[in-house]
């Protein structure tokens, strides 16, 4: 079975052209159920560089389809045998406003769209940019 990943390498996303604001804000709770930004912003917000894309992509999907421990190699493997979205189509880049930076080894960390970390890696010339993708054509 083929595996596809969603990891990036020495990559910065930046926010989406489109995105309504200007600084990282943390998705607001709605209801019971947290939304993948929440599930997301949890992973990544006191743990920057722990994770590859990956990761939290599939956790976020795990955590929402409620799989056992016993159950999570294999769904994994299921995960990724076909293409998923990456970070570029994460509510995270598209709508709140924070940068996704993946390090050589492909871990990530989110910025905010305001912070001196952003404004840097936008200026680094070794970091490979994207933008995110707009949330309208």
């Amino acid at each position: 079975m083929k595996s596809h990943s969603t990891n990036y390498y020495n990559t910065f996303i930046e926010i989406a052209e489109d995105c309504p604001i200007q600084q990282g804000e943390m998705p607001p709770l709605k209801g019971e159920n947290k939304s993948v930004a929440n599930l997301q912003f949890d992973m990544l917000y006191d743990k920057p560089y722990d994770y590859t894309s990956d990761d939290v992509l599939f956790g976020v999907f795990a955590v929402r389809k409620e799989f056992t421990q016993a159950e999570m190699e294999e769904e994994r493997k299921i995960y990724f045998s076909k293409g998923q979205p990456c970070f570029r189509a994460s509510p995270l880049t598209k709508r709140y406003g924070w940068g996704v930076h993946s390090n050589a080894e492909g871990k990530i960390a989110m910025y905010s769209s305001d912070s001196p970390e952003y404004k840097t890696l936008l200026a680094d010339d070794s970091v490979k940019k994207v933008k995110a993708m707009k949330s309208k054509r």
